[in-house]
């Protein structure tokens, strides 16, 4: 049972969380549509798509998404986090590029994950990629370094820097970079 002080105090915090900018700011739709152009490297999928428009995603461009980036060896499909799309776009657009994306690696499954584990020292064995909250990715004809630089300046979620291998991680885990 809540005493009338606890009651107040939820009431009042409720009142202010109601009125926070952001809640404020969620009665406005934003305007305008995101775009992405992929291409998985290992089956050489593509998909272009309008994957938000007027503020709300759109179902069937997230599922040619979640389709494109699928685990190529086991042909397992699971939902891309639609944040790490806003993500990428706001890299690709931060940095004025329009191309195609090149997807190393998308939704990997726990079986392809473990495997991968087993044979490489870059892979987690609690990675963010079995959630479809991570992607591993190239800018074609934009420097990796350059684009390391922009995805750090976002100042969102994990970057991982692969030089050798010429591709970059982005997650929607915490912020933190290496490589």
């Amino acid at each position: 049972m809540y005493s009338r002080r606890n009651f107040l105090g939820m009431a009042g915090f409720a009142g202010l969380a109601l009125n926070s900018p952001l809640a404020l700011a969620s009665n406005s739709k934003p305007k305008g549509s995101k775009i992405l152009t992929l291409r998985n490297l290992h089956t050489n999928e593509k998909v272009s798509c309008t994957y938000w428009i007027e503020g709300e995603y759109q179902f069937e461009a997230l599922q040619e998404v979640n389709a494109c980036l699928r685990d190529h060896r086991t042909g397992d499909v699971a939902q891309i986090d639609p944040l790490l799309l806003d993500q990428v776009h706001s890299l690709t657009r931060n940095m004025e590029y329009s191309g195609e994306i090149h997807i190393i690696s998308g939704y990997r499954s726990p079986k392809t994950n473990a495997m991968l584990n087993k044979t490489s020292s870059g892979v987690a064995k609690k990675s963010l990629h079995m959630q479809g909250r991570a992607i591993d990715l190239r800018l074609p004809k934009k420097q990796l370094s350059q684009v390391r630089k922009a995805a750090l300046a976002q100042h969102n979620g994990g970057v991982g820097y692969y030089p050798k291998s010429n591709f970059l991680h982005l997650d929607t885990g915490r912020t933190r970079q290496w490589g």
